[in-house]
């Protein structure tokens, strides 16, 4: 209905399993519930503006605080001493994207993040503007990202990737899902590729908690069918995931404001569609969704409130 996650495993073995599709069952109900769902509350709630000392306050109303002396950059380990804290070149053209943009830690050696964080698991954001950088060429940004034992990114470049969606001046960002066990730490490395002049960077790091098992299978579940399989499938805690598409189908964009507590963001879902059909688009703005099976905190009302609807076409002959 309103929502599709699209996403990818990431496993310990840094290979990618094949995508799946994880509809998130997003049922309205007959009945009307008298109060809003209420947001999901994080535990662990870190956005760090890298590359500056100031803490800044975003468009989505969060303050992004500055990882110069920040303790999640510790300066004592010696390969974070030949990394730079500076600014881009040229401003993003995106209206919500200054911060956190506008300044990059860069290297062209590893360099490493470390977040003491509770357990349990965790969304991974990572925001990057593929700009020049002084004399680092955009181009030769070619990296390796690692989140404790798994590999999150590898051989990626951000100019290519905002080259190839046709807008060289755009952002880009990506967000996993990982799970901590108890006294464990989440370091978090960047490492340039080996080829020459290469140099790695990242402009924003966000660590948050998320709801238990909400992308993830319980340990006390079989998992879920997948559609032309015999097996069940499952999402242990060993396994990273990947987000590819969040998707609102027949509404409009959900901004990071707008979520549950956990500041996802829906995209529309026109530039999706494979034919230029004439759908119908069912919405309901005022309905109240009655919250029975799945939590309130899963995704924004607004999610469940439109659609796309199709009737089968019958030629007599």
């Amino acid at each position: 209905m309103g929502n599709t996650n699209l996403c990818t495993t990431v496993l310990p073995c840094l290979t990618f399993t094949t995508l799946y599709l994880a509809f998130l069952l997003l049922h309205l109900s007959n009945t009307f519930a008298i109060n809003s769902p209420s947001p999901y509350k994080p535990v662990d709630n870190i956005i760090l503006n890298c590359g500056s000392s100031d803490n800044l306050t975003a468009l989505d109303g969060r303050t992004w605080t500055g990882d110069v002396n920040s303790k999640f950059f510790p300066q004592e380990l010696s390969q974070n001493q030949a990394s730079l804290a500076t600014n881009s070149l040229k401003q993003s053209s995106s209206a919500f994207s200054q911060v956190p943009h506008t300044t990059a830690r860069l290297s062209v050696s590893p360099f490493t993040y470390i977040f003491p964080i509770t357990s349990g698991q965790k969304f991974i954001r990572l925001y990057f503007y593929p700009a020049w950088y002084g004399n680092f060429d955009r181009s030769k940004a070619l990296f390796s990202v690692k989140a404790g034992p798994f590999t999150l990114l590898r051989d990626f470049n951000a100019s290519l990737t905002a080259d190839a969606d046709g807008d060289p001046n755009d952002t880009i960002s990506r967000e996993f899902c990982v799970n901590m066990e108890e006294d464990e730490r989440l370091n978090l490395t960047f490492t340039p590729s080996d080829s020459e002049s290469s140099f790695a960077f990242i402009n924003g790091i966000e660590i948050l908690s998320m709801p238990t098992n909400l992308y993830y299978t319980p340990s006390d579940s079989q998992g879920f069918p997948f559609i032309g399989q015999e097996n069940w499938y499952s999402i242990g805690n060993v396994t990273a995931l990947e987000m590819v598409y969040r998707i609102n189908v027949g509404g409009a964009f959900i901004s990071t404001a707008e979520d549950t507590g956990m500041f996802r963001s829906w995209s529309t879902d026109e530039k999706y569609l494979t034919e230029d059909i004439s759908s119908v688009l069912p919405v309901n703005t005022t309905i109240e969704v009655q919250f029975t099976k799945i939590p309130a905190y899963t995704a924004p009302q607004a999610v469940y409130r439109s659609a796309r609807s199709m009737e089968s076409c019958y030629t007599n002959k």
